[in-house]
């Protein structure tokens, strides 16, 4: 079991002095005042697994037990401090009832408030209006997204000003480093068609779009004239230390990546291979080198047994009956992009393991047994009464997958964690809802309860890092990217919004590593590229620093 500082409240203040950054072709030195405080639990429950707790929320549809169609798409989830106490809370979409948000009271009680709607897709929980309050954006089955604005904890519906598409898949970044957050966004036009039919074809409507922040105004342009985007991350595709944009399509359509340059947005296309039905988008430093792989989730079955052979044959019947050209850079698996040493991506999901996951919704990267390696957890599971009409209530029955990083390039699962939940998950995000200092996740199913499961492995130690920007519209910095130094290899994290499918990210920074690792250092990269560098580091923490 790993040892835990005392219950006790600590804050150790100081100023620590960056080293040189640059920013704007001048140097700078960046100081951040900071606190550690220890885990408010000193003495956890340690089993050796992950324990389930059921949420008061049920995404439901409007056929009850029928799904038709993109009703099987489910929503997302999102986890951060909507109300500046420390504690991470949780906001889950619905489609037929409301929305949910769970206030987190401490100790894994959460106080349910419903909103006034649902009929929502993905959530996202970021600081849009730079108030230092994190409010809360829902895209929407069929419309515009909608903002409730945080007011000191209460919320408040308006609109996000000039965003009029009807976005499925979104994301926040300050792409333009002007300081304020800027919003990626596409729509999902198999299920916009399906709703509105020919008047859609001709709305204009449909595609990718990227809306800059001009002064709290979103300023939109068109980057594409349609998708299918189920997924959108913005990470850096070509190591340039700026965000790119890369959407994750459905159906078949090629995923759409575009690079940031002085002249606008760059189409691109960085990948040799990608996923034929990209469901999820992730992305992570797996192997400890400094470079992000990018992993996309597809369908593709984990066993091949007769039960699930049977189970998947209409399926897979139907996608192999469509002519597929051999020179298609589209695979019917998942698919892992590794940076090699020339700089190009290379396709490794099958080399390390994690090709086949199940019909697989949302996946995230968290170093969930603390050992220093990011492992994998994907949720899986489908509804739909004419796609598995052969089944019982049309639901294809799956566990959720756990992949550990063995830290040698290589996933296994792992049977005993407890994490291979049957209850159909959608949206899945990660934080430590119970403040001891390892990574909890949260899933939002389709037709059952929500799902917490609560991490009691107790292995390993870590730091928690939240980083604060006061004064500009990205207060919480995303898109920052932090190294920590240790004697035993580093670690790198980035800041973002949203990840997975439809789902919010916390804005707190997990690293794990083995016990008795002593830690050196910790730098910031800021999303203007100004550089912090902390040297007193203390295990066992939340650290909050704070650029002045």
């Amino acid at each position: 079991m790993r040892k835990r500082n005392g219950s006790a409240l600590l804050v150790i203040l100081w100023i620590a002095w960056s080293s040189v950054g640059w920013v704007a072709g001048q140097s700078t030195e960046t100081p951040v005042s900071a606190t550690q405080q220890p885990w408010s639990i000193s003495e956890p429950l340690c089993s050796g697994r992950f324990v389930e707790h059921v949420l008061d929320h049920i995404t439901t549809v409007p056929g009850g037990d029928d799904v038709r169609m993109f009703e099987a798409n489910g929503g997302g989830v999102a986890i951060n401090d909507l109300d500046n106490d420390g504690d991470l809370d949780v906001v889950l979409a619905n489609h037929a009832g409301m929305n949910t948000i769970l206030w987190n009271e401490g100790g894994l009680v959460f106080r349910p408030e419903r909103m006034t709607h649902g009929d929502s897709r993905s959530v996202s929980v970021v600081d849009v209006d730079g108030d230092g309050w994190l409010d809360i954006v829902f895209s929407r089955r069929a419309s515009a997204p909608n903002y409730w604005r945080n007011l000191n904890g209460r919320f408040e519906l308006t609109l996000l000003p000039d965003v009029s598409k009807p976005l499925y898949a979104i994301n926040w970044a300050d792409l333009d480093g002007d300081g304020d957050l800027d919003l990626v966004g596409g729509t999902y036009d198999a299920g916009l068609l399906t709703e509105f039919g020919q008047e859609f074809l001709e709305s204009g409507n449909a595609g990718v779009y990227y809306y800059q922040n001009d002064d709290g105004r979103l300023v939109g342009s068109r980057l594409a004239e349609g998708a299918q985007a189920l997924a959108l991350a913005l990470v850096d595709l070509n190591s340039d230390d700026h965000l790119d944009i890369l959407v994750g399509n459905d159906f078949a359509v090629p995923d759409m990546a575009w690079y940031h340059t002085d002249e606008g947005w760059q189409a691109a296309n960085p990948f040799d291979t990608f996923a034929h039905s990209t469901m999820s988008l992730d992305f992570g430093d797996i192997d400890n080198d400094g470079r992000v792989e990018i992993f996309a989730t597809d369908m593709k079955p984990y066993n091949d047994d007769p039960e699930t052979e049977a189970a998947w044959h209409p399926i897979m019947e139907a996608m192999m009956s469509d002519p597929h050209d051999e020179n298609d850079p589209q695979v019917m698996s998942n698919v892992l992009q590794v940076v090699g040493d020339d700089g190009l991506f290379v396709e490794s999901a099958s080399t390390h393991g994690i090709d086949a996951t199940g019909w697989s919704w949302s996946s995230k990267f968290g170093d969930l047994d603390q050992d220093g390696f990011l492992d994998l957890y994907v949720v899986n599971g489908m509804i739909e009464m004419t796609t598995f009409a052969h089944l019982p209530a049309g639901e294809l029955v799956e566990s959720n997958q756990v992949l550990r990083n063995d830290g040698k390039g290589g996933f296994e699962p792992v049977a005993d964690w407890g994490l291979n939940s049957t209850e159909s998950g959608r949206g899945m995000s990660m934080g430590d809802l119970d403040g001891d200092g390892d990574l909890d996740i949260v899933i939002n199913n389709l037709r059952g309860p929500a799902q917490l499961f609560e991490n009691q492995l107790c292995q390993g130690s870590s730091l928690q890092v939240d980083l604060r920007w006061p004064g500009t519209g990205n207060t919480h910095a995303i898109g920052a990217k932090l190294t920590l130094f240790t004697d035993n290899g580093n670690y790198t994290r980035e800041v973002r919004a949203s990840s997975g499918y439809l789902s919010g990210d916390s804005a707190r920074i997990h690293f794990g590593f083995p016990e008795g690792t002593e830690l050196e250092r910790l730098e910031i990269r800021w999303p203007d590229g100004a550089i912090s560098s902390v040297d007193d580091l203390t295990l066992e923490t939340l650290l909050t620093l704070t650029r002045g």
